[in-house]
């Protein structure tokens, strides 16, 4: 994958640098920035301000000396936007300074090289390729051979890794990529989560030369170098993020439709979950900060208080310079006919009787969050009467309903020359094939706990007014008339049985999964009713009440009242894994604007419906994953009222915008059983009547196959995902042995065929619980009782009564851990080691048979107590004697002498792997004493035996 990405790279723009030549601009292994490049960019772009080669190693000492980790980065973003200064003694004053031209992309420099190795303190780092902008290094890469099983997850440890050991190198990076054949990923440097791993899609093919020609298209890149990456600062604590590709276009789009002079309207549909806010904050920055739109008023508009402090909060995060926020309609009225310009934040009402005409300047840009629900009523008109001339962008995280079309929102922002009105659309399905969001489940609590259909057709889904509802008070007015059907959902012996049917089901299906909960009642009384009620179930801090405050409360509501430090206290701890609360009791707070990707389920008790619902439910759907890669499989509601009983009715929206929006729990059942019939049919029958080692010779000699091993694991994968979901549901009991086999089979084939990954990755907690208390791994691994892995175990293991392929894959692990227990005290394993990796890989591609590779391993294994014994006869260091064993399997006429000299040379220069001068000097004298001994291959012997030696210390 490394060579044909490079090759695409170059193909776009990017000049190829080799790694010695990139070693010599970089001034040795320590070096970050391509020296001479960058200090002619600098003169470049910065005439008059650094004009000598003293003053641009300033910036570039500046530069490279940040502090190592992401507020060093934060710093480091800074130089590459144009943000830092230099004195300049000539005008005695600071000037910025430019290290990259966005705007002109053939004015800069672009290099890339792989295999980079930077040195810092004790530890090397070797990305597989980098790539530099005038210089810098902005870029890194990882790829993986499509043979990987878990070639993603594999590039990203090595990101993480490269942030824990090559720090310095990190905090100059802006943005790292990884790629496994024809999937492309890529994420912000510093910001390590799995679920801040983006899908990169190009609008065009799919395939992988397209996906790396969009990605590293020069205009692109120094795109989101300068405008798509936004730090941002909450609780104190630093974060990164880097743009999507959805949000990418889309600010892109806005700004073209800005540049129109002859169209003036513009609505996104990004749904919810997918960015919305932080592709709004680009847009405007971009709006202000671009001399073509002649310093503008952009007006951000939002509906609720709590939303609006959310935006201010999100804009003061990401350094938003000055943000005017309009206090009331009269001081909103004075801003713009006063002519402000700059940034402004107003609540979408303090348009309500605005004059007509207050400002008639076209560079006015109005962007309105949740537009589908912020222009309702006479609001859009007012709003588009006072300012005639702005353009008007209207986002939305819910599409618009069917009841909108020709009012409302597409009155204000629909445009004829797009499809449906949208000037970009995010759909849901897209999202959740990104894994942008997840895909979100459903199921209908027991008959006896829901309400009356009849009752709740008539209050609630039949009434006309609520068609399209968009706002949560408005729904919530209609429920202050919904009598009946608010006394039946909060009837004292029916809030018990729910609130003991929540526990239990919290206890079995969500707590296991590592996952909290929503609790959503009907209004706030509702909420204290679930408090107590849950207590009785669930210890009192697993649950906490969180609901607005009335000026008239009555004590049982006021004692659930939170202080603002309290309620921030409980998101915060609400969004960690091992902090309580586990279930949060609400009615209208946090269903808007909260993200906690830890949420799994919602308990629905609240009747809902069209936005509001999806607004609501869109609360499960954030992606979440864990240290171990962990992933959560999907979002689910639980349903208390009924409302997903006629979908139709609960969404009022053209299907093919909310195909598959949420789906029933039957389904997955209906997907389980119809796997597992394919299982029995394809997969058991290969163990079934079997005793252990001929089941999992079978097993193993099945899937030889790379392709068939890979269809297994996403089969695998697939449905162990379903029973996280399901389990432990009773309709899983018929399964549960076939289950266990099939999970037994995929830990084998993981622990034999991917020794690099940890065997339990690739389980979700239900299964990986499962596995742990009731099967069995066949036989992989060396005998129960070999506790010490010696010359006389291995020679057992090959003489054992096992079938050869399990005596195969028994020595490799055997092999295997071998060397990673003892390879740093005896360096001649190492070799010993990759030979038992090519054997291994000849065995997998079919080119040896089983009894030849068994041979060849016997083989390894006498080799072992050949080398043992020359070890004790030969006094070398552990370092000469591997020496001495290499050149001694090559063929080396003087080995031992060749070696003692070797040796010698490595004492001489004890810190070689640390200074760039003892290497070299250490690479001459080992080419000395090789052409000595008369071989003629030097430089590669000299290389391969220097690579085995650096591997001795990991």
């Amino acid at each position: 994958m490394q060579n044909p990405l490079i090759r695409y790279a170059v193909e776009v723009g990017w000049t190829y640098l080799p790694p010695d030549e990139a070693l010599r601009l970089r001034r040795g292994e320590t070096g970050i920035v391509l020296h001479e490049v960058l200090i002619r960019q600098l003169q470049r772009l910065n005439p008059g301000a650094v004009d000598d080669v003293v003053k641009a190693e300033e910036v570039i000492g500046r530069l490279t000396r940040v502090m190592p980790n992401i507020e060093g980065n934060l710093q480091a973003w800074e130089w590459l936007k144009g943000l830092k200064t230099v004195f300049v003694a000539a005008e005695r004053r600071e000037r910025n300074v430019r290290l990259l031209d966005p705007d002109t992309p053939e004015a800069n420099t672009l290099h890339v090289t792989d295999e980079l190795r930077f040195i810092s303190g004790t530890k090397t780092v070797r990305p597989d390729a980098v790539f530099f902008v005038n210089g810098i290094p902005v870029i890194v890469v990882e790829t993986k051979a499509a043979h990987r099983v878990e070639g993603i997850a594999e590039a990203f440890d090595q990101i993480r890794r490269y942030h824990r050991e090559g720090p310095e190198l990190l905090a100059v990076l802006q943005v790292h990529a990884l790629t496994h054949l024809v999937r492309f990923y890529y994420g912000a440097t510093w910001s390590l989560s799995r679920k801040d791993l983006y899908n990169w899609r190009a609008e065009q093919a799919g395939d992988f030369e397209t996906l790396v020609k969009h990605f590293f298209a020069p205009r692109r890149v120094l795109r989101m170098l300068t405008d798509y990456i936004l730090f941002a600062r909450k609780d104190g604590e630093l974060s990164k993020v880097v743009l999507r590709p959805h949000q990418m276009r889309a600010v892109e789009r806005v700004l073209q439709r800005c540049r129109d002079p002859e169209k003036r309207r513009g609505l996104i549909w990004h749904t919810q979950g997918s960015g919305k806010t932080y592709t709004m904050i680009t847009v405007a920055k971009r709006l202000l900060e671009d001399p073509a739109f002649g310093n503008p008023t952009v007006l951000m508009l939002v509906d609720r208080n709590e939303l609006e402090q959310q935006l201010f909060t999100n804009l003061e995060a990401v350094g938003f310079g000055h943000v005017t926020v309009a206090q009331s309609k009269r001081h909103l009225y004075e801003l713009l006919r006063s002519d402000q310009r700059g940034l402004i934040v107003s609540m979408i009402h303090k348009f309500d009787d605005m004059p007509a005409n207050v400002n008639t300047r076209r560079n006015i840009f109005v962007l309105v969050d949740e537009a589908h629900r912020s222009t309702g009523g006479d609001l859009g008109n007012y709003l588009m009467g006072a300012l005639p001339n702005a353009t008007y962008l209207g986002f939305t995280g819910t599409p618009i309903d069917k009841t909108a079309h020709g009012k409302g929102t597409f009155k204000v922002f629909g445009v004829d020359d797009q499809p449906k009105g949208y000037l970009d659309k995010y759909s849901i399905r897209e999202s959740i094939e990104d894994g942008t969001t997840v895909p979100l489940h459903y199921a209908l609590a027991p008959n006896d706990l829901r309400v009356d259909r009849e009752i709740l057709e008539r209050e609630f889904l039949d009434l006309a007014e609520l068609e399209g509802v968009s706002d949560v008070e408005e729904l919530n007015r209609v429920l202050e008339r919904a009598v009946t059907l608010k006394n039946m959902l909060k009837n004292a012996d029916r809030v018990d049985r729910v609130a003991a049917f929540v526990a239990q089901h919290f206890r079995e299906t969500v707590e296991p999964m590592g996952y909290k909960a929503f609790l959503v009642a009907v209004d706030r009384e509702a909420c204290a009713l679930y408090k107590e009620a849950l207590d009785r179930h669930l210890p009192p801090d697993y649950s906490a009440v969180v609901i607005s405050r009335g000026h008239n409360d009555p004590p049982e509501l006021a004692r659930w009242h939170l202080t603002t430090e309290k309620e921030q206290e409980i998101r915060k701890a609400f969004r960690r894994p091992d902090a309580l609360p586990k279930v949060l009791i609400v009615t209208e707070k946090l269903l808007t604007g909260y993200d906690a990707p830890i949420l799994y389920c919602m308990y629905l008790d609240k009747p809902m419906r069209d936005h509001v619902l999806l607004q609501a439910i869109a609360r499960v759907n954030r992606p979440y994953e864990d240290e171990e890669g962990r992933k959560k499989p999907a979002g689910f509601v639980l349903d208390f009222v009924g409302i997903f009983d006629n979908l139709e009715k609960a969404l009022a929206f053209d299907s093919e915008d909310v195909q598959s929006v949420v789906q029933g729990i039957d389904v997955l059942k209906e997907r389980f059983a119809t796997m597992m019939a394919e299982a029995r049919c394809d997969l058991l029958p290969l163990v079934s009547g079997k005793p252990q080692d001929k089941a999992g010779e079978a097993v193993l000699e099945h899937f030889r196959d790379r392709e068939e091993r890979h269809r297994f694991f996403e089969f695998f994968r697939e449905l162990q995902e379903l029973y996280e979901i399901l389990s432990p549901d009773p309709f899983l009991r018929p399964y549960m042995a076939d289950y266990e086999e099939l999970a037994r089979m995929s830990r084998l084939l993981r622990s034999a065929y991917e020794p690099a990954i940890l065997i339990d990755r690739g389980f979700l907690r239900k299964t990986e619980q499962l596995v742990r208390e009731h099967t069995e791994t066949y036989f992989v691994g060396p005998p129960k009782g070999m506790a010490r892995l010696t010359v006389e175990a291995l020679e057992r293991l090959a003489a054992s009564d096992q079938p050869d392929t399990v005596k195969v894959f028994n020595l490799l692990k055997a092999i295997r851990d071998l060397v990673e227990e003892e390879g740093t005290r005896s360096p001649f394993l190492i070799s010993i080691g990759d030979r038992a990796e090519a054997i291994a890989q000849a065995y997998q591609d079919r080119q040896a048979t089983t009894q030849e590779t068994l041979q060849q391993l016997q083989i390894l294994v006498q080799e072992y107590r050949e080398a043992r014994e020359a070890q004790n006869l030969i006094k070398l260091s552990p370092e000469a004697f591997a020496v001495y064993w290499f050149l001694r399997k090559e063929g080396v006429a003087e080995a031992e002498e060749v070696a003692r000299r070797v040796g010698q040379a490595l004492e001489r220069y004890p810190h070689w792997r640390l200074s760039e001068e003892q290497g070299r000097e250490l690479r001459i004298a080992l080419y000395k004493v090789l052409m000595d001994a008369g071989i003629e291959t030097v430089i590669e012997v000299a290389e391969r035996l220097l690579k085995m030696l650096w591997r001795k210390d990991g």
